[in-house]
């Protein structure tokens, strides 16, 4: 079991590479600039995601925004990355298929209760006098 493991892991990239040759040469497309492209776009999203996941867990700790689903949500994006900076076609789609999974869209993953969330008198103060009675 340990051994066809490490033989899909370091097999993939190789059947990947091989992919990628055979589909450059059907396009015409050279081997180095779809690997330069698929290597630019991973580290351009891997730098943007790391910028929108800080804002994405200070939003969930002020209470604009589930936490689970920006978890969620970097979580596929550092995947899909991290798959672009991979060499080859196969994993360039599979990254595709991650970042078009609607995952954002619909309900919340989890019923939140009535006093979660922001409050709508966020940033405004009620002024008033008061005693103290003792």
């Amino acid at each position: 079991m340990r051994f066809m493991f490490l033989l899909i892991v370091l097999g993939f990239p190789l059947i990947d590479l091989y992919a990628t040759v055979r589909f450059a040469r059907w396009t015409g497309v050279p081997v180095w600039a779809w690997l330069a492209i698929s290597c630019m776009a991973g580290l351009w999203l891997l730098r943007n995601e790391r910028m929108a996941f800080r804002a994405n867990t200070v939003a969930a700790m002020h209470g604009d925004q589930p936490l689970l689903r920006g978890l969620l949500d970097s979580g596929r994006k550092v995947l899909a990355g991290a798959l672009f900076l991979l060499p080859g076609v196969l994993s360039d789609l599979v990254a595709l298929v991650l970042l078009a999974l609607p995952l954002n869209l619909g309900r919340e993953f989890a019923p939140r209760a009535a006093a979660a969330g922001p409050s709508r008198r966020a940033g405004r103060s009620i002024d008033g006098e008061y005693r103290r009675l003792d």
